[in-house]
């Protein structure tokens, strides 16, 4: 402008939106400083209104300047301004409106540009950035896709995976792919022909960038052919190789039309590729970290699941070993008993007849010699023969009584002991509980201001039950036992009730059983205070008791269960609720073909 106009100087402006100020962009040629401030300080002649005629902003004596606003689309971008020595001619004047109007849209294409720039390196970057923080691969690359595709507008974006068989066979797997739903037809597949190409290109690392398929020269025939058949105009694929040695590549397929891959949006995407390496790299770390926790996990539970076995081993055995060394002794307490004490019993019938006898030649001799000497008056006075006759005799039935109750106690003992019947054998159930209560007897009985428990027994016909009878007898021993243990410390009335009764394996209602064939069931019942959900829960683990501490080891109910349940294929559960006591359900096969339950 400045040669060919005949100007002394000419400058272009821009406006800043941010601050509302002109900027000098570009100046030549000699010009006042004065009118340069007076274009800084430019703004609106009405409010409102943009002045769309030449200005003179200086009045003579001042060189003519003559300034143009740039105007689009009745926005204002910049100023273009002119000073002169002489006035301008009118077609001198038309030709500075014509360059206004092209410079003023040159100036806003160019910022359109900068600014779809600007968003897409932003928007580009910040996918970047949310593909890092991810470590879930899938969504990765779903989301790598799905936004390279909506920033870029093209119709096809997809995910390759390149891999080689053993065979050396060359292989693309589409795995993740964001197509325009209006596209009829696209691409899903590579035949095994097409390969070579791609596959080179991404093992060497090569960008192949194809803004036209019909006049690209980077393709061989073949290759042209097979795009042009699936609708394919224009293609790029950035490869990428992460550091566990995979490779792949972002694939974009424009159908529409010729699509030029500016170098600004190939140089940005080449960004986005190397972060989804990285964090391709970082999913595989994280997927590989969680798996060796969760196997170490594992593990870490599977030993923990062992070494609680093996406490409750061990705590079976010694318990086991308790129960045998128990056994043992009340099998040779109740052997050395039971011989003196049928010694006793025995001989105190031979005793009765002898005092008997006694007594009767005594009454002979009272008949026969109505007047004894003095002597023998007072001797029977002293000794008080008329109490002492019928108190001998009963003091012989009372020795009789306490030798038979010595009798059933040794008896009862050997019974529930059952030291020399370890193997299975048909007993008679209702034997082995009575065995239990006499032993529990004295804690049955009323002591002092505390009162007794009531006993209600009902009985059913029962046949012999196949069982292990001593295994069986600890089983009522442990469960009576915590019965008469809830019923400690409460008022009465204080009752167990228990009963017996033959079902069958089908009847639900009954047990809840799911086997077959008939079981007897043995209840437990006392009217205690219950138990909670979380105690029921618990209520067969080791080592867990409702107890106070010193009271109760743990392991009685325990070992209760896998008596009932694994050596004798039964079931054994208890039905209980706050303050409603509790009951113990005992099912036992009566023939050994039932078999354990799962």
């Amino acid at each position: 402008m400045v040669q060919h106009l005949d100007t002394t100087g000419a400058s272009i402006w821009t406006l800043n939106l941010q601050t509302e100020q002109l900027e000098l962009q570009a100046a030549s040629g000699i010009s006042k400083v004065g009118w340069e401030m007076k274009i800084q300080h430019w703004k609106l002649g009405e409010p409102g209104k943009l002045q769309t005629a030449p200005l003179s902003p200086l009045p003579p004596p001042f060189p003519s300047p003559v300034t143009y606003p740039l105007i689009v689309e009745e926005r204002l971008v910049g100023v273009m301004a002119l000073s002169s020595s002489h006035a301008a001619t009118p077609g001198a004047l038309e030709v500075l409106g014509w360059m206004a109007n092209a410079i003023a849209v040159a100036i806003d294409r160019v910022k359109a540009r900068e600014e779809l720039l600007s968003r897409r390196e932003g928007l580009l970057f910040g996918l970047a950035s949310q593909m890092r923080n991810s470590l879930d691969l899938d969504k990765i690359l779903d989301t790598a896709v799905n936004e390279i595709r909506s920033l870029l507008q093209i119709d096809q974006c997809y995910f390759l995976w390149y891999s080689v068989s053993p065979h050396n066979q060359h292989s693309l797997a589409m795995t993740h792919e964001a197509v325009n739903p209006d596209l009829k037809q696209r691409l899903v597949d590579y035949p095994i022909e097409q390969v070579t190409l791609l596959a080179e290109k991404i093992c060497n690392r090569q960008t192949l960038r194809i803004d036209d398929v019909g006049t690209a020269s980077c393709i061989e025939p073949a290759t042209r052919a097979f795009l042009t058949s699936v609708g394919i105009v224009s293609k790029l694929l950035l490869p990428l190789k992460t550091r566990a040695g995979q490779m792949g590549a972002v694939v974009c397929n424009h159908y529409s039309g010729c699509r030029e891959w500016a170098a600004s949006e190939v140089e940005l995407l080449q960004g986005v590729v190397d972060q989804l390496a990285i964090a391709i790299d970082q999913a595989e770390l994280y997927a590989q970290t969680r798996a060796a926790a969760l196997a170490a996990q594992a593990q870490a539970s599977q030993l923990t699941e062992t070494l609680q076995s093996l406490q409750q081993k061990e705590a079976q055995l010694i318990q086991n070993e308790k129960m045998s060394s128990l056994g043992q002794m009340v099998a040779g307490v109740a052997h050395e008993i039971n011989n003196p004490v049928n010694f006793i019993y025995g001989n105190l019938t031979y005793c009765e007849g002898y005092m008997k006898d006694l007594l009767a030649l005594l009454r002979l001799y009272q008949k026969h010699y109505p007047e004894p000497c003095e002597e023998i008056l007072e001797k029977s006075e002293a000794i008080d023969v008329d109490f002492l006759v019928p108190d001998l005799l009963k003091i012989l039935d009372s020795m009789e009584m306490g030798a038979e109750r010595i009798r059933q106690i040794v008896l009862s003992l050997r019974n529930f002991s059952r030291h020399d019947e370890a193997e299975m054998k048909p007993v008679d159930i209702h034997e082995g509980i009575d065995s239990t209560l006499l032993i529990l007897h004295s804690r049955l009985k009323s002591n002092g201001a505390i009162p007794g428990i009531e006993l209600i027994k009902d009985y059913g016909n029962l046949p012999k039950v196949e069982c292990y009878p001593g295994l069986l007898n600890q089983v009522f021993m442990n469960v009576i036992g915590n019965a008469i243990d809830a019923l400690e410390g409460q008022p009465a009335p204080k009752t167990i009730e228990i009963s017996t009764a033959v079902v069958d394996g089908d009847l639900e209602d009954a047990i809840e059983s799911k086997s077959s064939g008939q079981f007897v069931v043995i209840r437990i019942r006392d009217n205690g205070s219950g138990l909670s959900e979380k105690a029921k829960y618990r209520l067969f683990d080791p080592f867990f008791t409702t107890k106070p501490v010193g009271k109760g080891t743990g392991l009685g109910l325990s070992i209760s269960y896998q008596i009932v349940v694994e050596k004798h294929g039964g079931s054994l559960k208890c039905i209980s609720e706050p303050g409603q006591g509790a009951e113990f359900w005992i099912e036992i096969p009566i023939a050994t073909h039932a078999g354990p339950k799962a």
